[in-house]
């Protein structure tokens, strides 16, 4: 067996093909591979074929050699390998030559995935006519990439040096570099500088190989955002938000709440459990070496009605007569109804947040309690109304005491003296000597002998007792001096004589009489 390395590039349309290394393989016996390389580097998406060639005796002492399989593999073990054109991964991607003793393999469309050691093996209809030829050929598919290298922002795009890169491309070829897919930069180096905005996209391939192009550097695109669940976000659920950007290099993303601090830089924000102070408006910042951009979410934290708070205006003493409102509010989402009831009463008061009463009186003292309610749930909280009589009221009734006090007064003080009357006998005598000293010197006449005036004057402060006076009157001369004086006609019947007895000891005089009257402006 004997060796041979060499270097050799391939450059045929279609074909994007580095040689590394060639190698020739043979058995003393006639038997043998022959490789033109053992180790090549060809592009992703180009075609690549590996150069082969076997030998063997034409015959032997007994038969003509013919070759009865041949195939390439790369799976399975040499005794029991899987031949390329069953393999599923190539379907459709690999071709035989069927020249007598050629046994090139091309392969179309090449993967990363296809980066491998090839070895062919062929039988014949010799006994032990089975041969393989080993160690094989090393293929790596390389896929050119476009490396940031370093990157200034600036207000006159991002400053950036660009390299076109190989896995295995390790020789100084020409290069080609590509904006937007047109080849528009004269640069041929592996390496570029270049003022970069949003919208362009570099790329760079092989000189003459301009069909197999690397990918695209590129800014982030505009993210797209998700918020899951989709449906109805309800407080206490988890709540996953998921950012998303089409860049080159990879995006990192930053998450965060208007005028707040970074939440996340991960591509998700996860809330475990979601509360109502996590409502508002979202930020997604997607950003690599060429540039950044921005999208934002809203979310709407659905929850039961907090506890209501529950007021009354005026907050001062509610005074019979008055008006008063009462006042609910709770933080709910979305808004909750508002009704108002009672304490004991089974109907409803009003629906909305306030309850106004007009004229309020006293039997509107009591429990009112107001109902919150949304789809999420119920809640209420109640408020407790006590109503003082007005002033007014309790002035006329102080009036109306007043007036009916001495009336009352004056009914049992007669009705004393009917009784006491009824007791004794009434004699003459007495009467004479009450007449006599009732009578004023001066003789009235005698038909106006038992009728007695009294004047009641009226003051103007209603808290001061009045008094009458009871005297012998003149009733022309009242009459002159006072049109509008109000007169009171007692007829006094005559007293017993024990209570005479009792005037003279107390010195009381048995024609005196005293009533106090108020009167209600």
């Amino acid at each position: 067996m004997r060796g041979a390395a060499m270097r050799l590039n391939t450059a045929v349309r279609g074909f994007v093909v580095v040689v590394l290394s060639g190698s020739v393989v043979q058995s003393q016996d006639g038997w043998g591979v022959t490789y033109t390389s053992t180790q090549i580097c060809a592009v992703k998406g180009s075609t690549v074929e590996i150069k082969c060639s076997y030998t063997y005796p034409s015959r032997t002492q007994y038969q003509i050699t013919k070759v009865q399989m041949k195939l390439w593999f790369t799976k399975g073990t040499n005794h029991n390998p899987v031949d390329l054109k069953s393999d599923s991964d190539y379907t459709g991607r690999v071709e035989y030559r069927s020249n007598q003793k050629d046994c090139t393999l091309r392969i179309t469309e090449l993967r990363e995935s296809d980066s491998a050691v090839y070895k062919f093996r062929f039988i014949t209809n010799q006994q032990g006519g089975s041969y393989i030829g080993s160690p094989g050929v090393t293929l790596i598919v390389t896929d050119l990439q476009v490396q940031v290298i370093t990157s200034q922002h600036g207000q006159d795009g991002t400053q950036v040096q660009l390299k076109c890169h190989s896995s295995c491309l390790h020789d100084r070829p020409s290069y080609v570099w590509m904006k937007n897919g047109q080849v528009t930069l004269r640069e041929t180096s592996s390496t570029l500088r270049y003022s970069f905005f949003p919208e362009d996209n570099i790329s760079c391939a092989l000189k003459g190989h301009e069909e197999f192009p690397s990918p695209s550097v590129y800014a982030p695109k505009l993210p797209s955002v998700s918020v899951s669940p989709s449906a109805e976000i309800v407080e206490g659920s988890s709540v996953t938000l998921t950012c998303s950007s089409e860049a080159n290099p990879a995006a990192t993303y930053v998450w965060y709440k208007r005028n707040s601090q970074p939440l996340s830089k991960n591509s998700q924000l996860i809330f475990s459990s979601i509360q109502s102070s996590d409502s508002g408006e979202y930020y997604c910042s997607a950003v690599n070496k060429l540039g950044s951009t921005l999208k934002s979410i809203t979310i709407d934290v659905k929850y039961a009605p907090k506890l209501p708070s529950v007021s009354v205006s005026p907050s001062a003493e509610i005074v019979e007569g008055s008006s008063v409102t009462l006042t609910c509010s709770s933080d709910a989402n979305p808004a909750a109804s508002y009704t108002w009831y009672k304490e004991d009463e089974d109907s409803l008061k009003t629906s909305g947040h306030n309850f106004t009463i007009s004229n309020i009186r006293p039997e509107h003292s009591g429990s009112y309690y107001c109902v919150v309610h949304n789809n999420r749930g119920t809640h209420n909280s109640t408020l407790q109304l006590t109503v003082v009589a007005g002033a007014g009221t309790l002035e006329a009734a102080g009036v109306t005491a007043a007036v009916l006090l001495p009336v009352i007064f004056f009914s049992v003080f007669l009705w004393i003296q009917k009784k006491r009357m009824s007791k004794e006998p009434v004699k003459s005598e007495d009467r004479a000597n009450n007449r006599e000293q009732c009578l004023p010197d001066q003789r009235q006449p005698e038909e106006q002998d038992d009728l007695q005036y009294t004047s009641i004057h009226f003051s103007n402060n209603q808290a001061d007792p009045l008094y009458s006076n009871i005297r012998a009157a003149q009733p022309h001369r009242h009459m002159l001096e006072q049109e509008v004086t109000e007169y009171t006609a007692v007829r006094f019947n005559r007293g017993s004589a024990a209570k005479r007895d009792r005037s003279q000891e107390t010195g009381e005089s048995p024609c005196a009489l005293y009533s106090t009257v108020n009167k209600t402006r």
